[in-house]
């Protein structure tokens, strides 16, 4: 793990861990075509997208699937929780946009030093003010376990002032075990926020077959791993990577480990 030092127009300095900001490789053999037609119906006619679901349900494997193919310059941002203050957030934040958008986010943390930057709409201004230098630029901001900082007291206001007013050709996904805080409903009844729940991310027959299939596996294994696993993505991946390395597993319904990014 490397250390990236951080400077602000303030005094103060801050290590930065560069993976924590770096897109991750694509996930192997799983393409999940309907949800990504879903993921880009959302950034073309809304703000905003949360997928939302438990351990194991393949958030961070369509997240990621959809950075790489949405054709959009990408900011990155796996949220920690050591990161629940707001200008840890921030440095994080910005320090990933800047990786696409080179100089962007030096007001927004000069912003940090002044009176009243411990208020969360004052930053969320800066930032979406910085956003509309680069309009012309389409982006999509992913910020990746935002559940791990929910507690945050100003993690709902900053992002009940950012997400109504991004710029229009800026949107952020957000992955979560938990739904979004009660306020951004306000957002999905508006039709500005789209929200993928678990129901969404479960494969279908047809997906685990397919999914299967390009294991070198029948669709009678599939349909077993898929009634065991009730569609849950991470158990189906599991089964069909032991499955096709030959003498690990006899068996689909034999318990099998999630493997990671599920």
């Amino acid at each position: 793990m490397f250390l990236i030092e951080h400077s602000t127009f303030s005094e103060t300095k801050m290590l930065l861990i560069p993976e924590k900001i770096t897109l991750p490789a694509q996930p192997r053999r799983i393409h999940r075509p309907r949800l990504l037609a879903i993921l880009q119906s959302s950034v073309e006619t809304c703000a905003s997208t949360v997928v939302s679901g438990r351990a194991g349900t393949g958030k961070t494997a369509l997240a990621i699937s959809f950075a790489r193919n949405c054709g959009r310059q990408v900011a990155w941002y796996k949220v920690d929780a050591s990161d629940l203050e707001l200008h840890v957030f921030l440095r994080y934040l910005v320090s990933s946009i800047a990786q696409q958008l080179p100089g962007f986010g030096e007001r927004t943390l000069a912003a940090l030093a002044h009176p009243g930057s411990d208020q969360p709409t004052a930053p969320a201004d800066s930032f979406i003010y910085e956003l509309l230098e680069y309009e012309a630029r389409p982006l999509l901001i992913v910020l990746e376990d935002l559940h791990l900082i929910c507690e945050g007291e100003w993690l709902v206001p900053f992002l009940c002032r950012l997400l109504p007013l991004l710029p229009r050709k800026v949107h952020i996904l957000i992955t979560s075990r938990t739904m979004p805080p009660a306020p951004l409903w306000r957002m999905r009844s508006k039709q500005t926020l789209v929200v993928v729940d678990e129901a969404l991310l479960a494969f279908t027959l047809p997906e685990a077959v397919e999914l299967f299939e390009a294991h070198g596996l029948s669709s009678e294994l599939a349909r077993a791993a898929y009634e065991r696993s009730r569609g849950r993505a991470g158990s189906l991946a599991a089964y069909a990577t032991a499955l096709s390395n030959k003498g690990l597993v006899e068996t689909p319904y034999a318990e099998s480990p999630i493997g990671p990014g599920f």
